[in-house]
């Protein structure tokens, strides 16, 4: 678990719908994101809602507890910003379970809905 992390910076790549983790300045993690209500490269300032879709962090710094830092501070940047996340991505499901500070951001998924 990295506990001492002065060089990790999150921040909103809007062009590519991505929050980025970087270590020094190396890219090391990205969570992906949707927003259908604004084109990409137009940070959201709305109160859109956005689905937080994927997590990934590069294998060599996997199990460091870098994903948890990179969907914690995505979180606050999206509390900041007025927008509320849809959790489609099962990390961020699991990371929401466990840090309850952030439901105030969430909107639930809604249920699959079979067809007849």
């Amino acid at each position: 678990m990295v506990t001492n992390l002065p060089h990790a910076e999150v921040s909103d790549n809007a062009d590519q719908n991505r929050f980025e983790l970087r270590l020094n300045g190396d890219l090391v993690g990205i969570l992906g994101y949707f927003d259908a209500a604004r084109p990409s490269g137009v940070p959201g300032q709305n109160h859109p809602v956005v689905d937080f879709l994927h997590t990934v962090i590069v294998e060599d710094f996997g199990h460091q507890g870098l994903a948890g830092i990179l969907v914690g501070r995505s979180l606050d940047i999206a509390r900041r910003r007025g927008w509320k996340v849809r959790p489609v991505c099962t990390y961020v499901q699991r990371f929401l379970g466990t840090n309850p500070e952030y439901r105030d951001v969430i909107v639930p998924l809604e249920p699959v809905r079979r067809r007849a």
